[in-house]
């Protein structure tokens, strides 16, 4: 297709908003439940229309070479099956599903992944461990009255605790830890049996993991400690239904569950109001983290918190749909802040491959084709950051670093396909381990591609007369239009033109580059 200049302008504009009575859903595919979260948009709040929980464990489904168990990926499928019926109707823009510490282990996840999305109808981000604590603190600070106090907020999930210093809605320290509820019941509670020693050995072994939180969370960093969700929750419960006050989690309470589990013996014998049936399987493990998060943080009491991940990722949807707001927009800015990036370049580079990809928005919603056009300009910011390591293998250190990078409001996978981009704008094509029948990413790819080539002088280039054809039909092709002479006024863009059109028949795809 053929599109005007004022594509260049167009491209500018940000037209993504979500209006009063929205309905936005989150899940969360945790390693011991699965949640499925819906509330509608109003003023800016979002209020809960309804809640699905199922405890699928899937925590205890990796064997020992880290591979979930097709019974353990059985399960979740069921689960998501359910969810996906209660979507049905959701926009795409409507909807995240996030998956944590057991998917980010399992070697497999993407064969349950794979299968996963095409259930549930939506794509799973698989989060790091701090986005996924950044996440939980905004669940939390949304759910919760302003203030100025500074808050901790420690959630004890199935295979990880996170744990959040903040202020407000800001996050000022995040941190995941490898210990949870279902991991330690599964490591010293096994059989079910409780007993002193058991308890004395979760303990250590929790503190062993937890200790380096000390100095960063000790008392003064923090006015006011809360719980977040799972362990912390169902411990609230049973002591509120026994007596004590209500929404609070004190030393004296603990010390006072504790022994009620040594007394019963094992979890078959308990017997709680307020303990639900699916908990008594990994409480033994939950109590055992949370006493040693007492006692490294010197915690007294700790309030039971109404938030947790899920409403942090309602809440993240609002932000991601909106460039001044999207947290991942200022993640890139401080990417390439950091390695020096040359900005004036990146800035060119961003708008003629934005200019280059609008060319393809026939038949994409408006909103769509914005995110995607987004995360290529994301790419273009960031296409040099690897040249402060090496000036001839930028592109490979530069992808190198987003896929390791610590990089606030990205899930795992996008991050990694950002990382391919980069990696990709340069060099040849076969080097990338990719789905080259992706047509949208081979579409970013090729618009980088074109863009860099454009700017190899590192100044605006003359795009008067350059048209970009994306062939009708599914099959491969892409036609690059020049004006008449373009070629000639311009001998090194039109050979390195050429050399692109060789790198893309090494691909399903062909490059004609017409009018040189």
């Amino acid at each position: 297709m053929r599109v005007s200049r004022e594509c260049y302008a167009e491209s500018g504009k940000r037209t993504l908003d979500m209006q009063n009575g929205t309905r936005l859903a989150a899940v969360d595919l945790g390693s011991n439940s699965f949640r499925l979260e819906i509330g509608r948009l109003d003023h800016g709040q979002i209020h809960r229309t309804e809640y699905l929980k199922e405890t699928v464990r899937q925590g205890n489904g990796l064997d020992a070479d880290r591979n979930l168990t097709p019974e353990a990926m059985q399960r979740g499928w069921d689960c998501l099956a359910r969810f996906g019926e209660r979507l049905a109707g959701f926009k795409r823009t409507q909807v995240r599903a996030v998956a944590t510490q057991t998917l980010r282990e399992a070697r497999n996840r993407e064969e349950f992944l794979v299968r996963a999305h095409k259930i549930l109808g939506f794509p799973i981000d698989v989060i790091s461990g701090r986005e996924e604590a950044r996440l939980i603190y905004q669940g939390v600070a949304h759910m919760l009255p302003q203030s100025d106090e500074r808050r901790l907020v420690v959630d004890i999930g199935g295979r990880s605790t996170e744990m959040i210093l903040g202020k407000g809605l800001d996050a000022t320290a995040m941190e995941s830890y490898r210990v949870g509820s279902v991991a330690w019941s599964m490591k010293y509670f096994s059989d079910g049996q409780f007993s002193p020693r058991a308890f004395e050995m979760a303990e250590i072994a929790a503190k062993a993991v937890l200790d380096e939180a000390v100095d960063a969370y000790r008392p003064g960093t923090w006015d006011v400690a809360y719980g977040s969700s799972g362990t912390i929750g169902a411990v609230s419960d049973v002591l509120t239904a026994a007596g004590w006050p209500a929404g609070l989690v004190t030393r004296e309470g603990l010390d006072w569950l504790l022994d009620r589990l040594l007394k019963a013996q094992s979890a078959d014998r308990l017997k709680f109001d307020g303990m639900k049936d699916d908990r008594r399987a990994v409480i033994g493990g939950g109590v055992s983290v949370l006493r040693a998060v007492f006692d490294l943080l010197d915690i007294e009491q700790m309030e039971a918190a109404q938030g947790a991940l899920r409403h942090g990722v309602l809440y993240d949807l609002l932000d991601r749909e909106q460039d001044l707001t999207d947290l991942r927009s200022t993640t890139v800015q401080r990417l390439s802040s950091k390695f020096n990036a040359d900005v004036t370049q990146a800035e060119r580079v961003s708008k003629v491959s934005r200019y280059l990809f609008l060319m393809a928005r026939t038949g994409m919603p408006i909103a769509e084709s914005e995110r995607f056009q987004r995360k290529l300009e994301w790419a273009a910011q960031l296409h040099e950051i690897g040249s402060q390591i090496s000036h001839s293998d930028y592109h490979k250190h530069g992808a190198y670093i987003l896929d390791n990078a610590d990089a606030p409001g990205f899930a795992l996978p996008e991050l990694h396909r950002l990382s391919l981009l980069v990696l990709g704008h340069r060099g040849k094509l076969r080097k990338l381990e990719v789905d080259f029948e992706d047509r949208i990413f081979v579409q970013q790819l090729l618009c980088l591609r074109l863009a860099v080539i454009l700017c190899h002088a590192r100044r605006d280039p003359d795009l008067k007369g350059l048209q970009l054809e994306f062939g009708a039909e599914p099959g491969q092709l892409f036609v690059l239009n020049c004006r008449p002479g373009w070629g000639e006024a311009f001998p090194q863009s039109a050979y390195l033109l050429h050399e692109e059109v060789l790198a893309w028949q090494k691909t399903p795809w062909t490059l004609i580059v017409s009018g040189l």
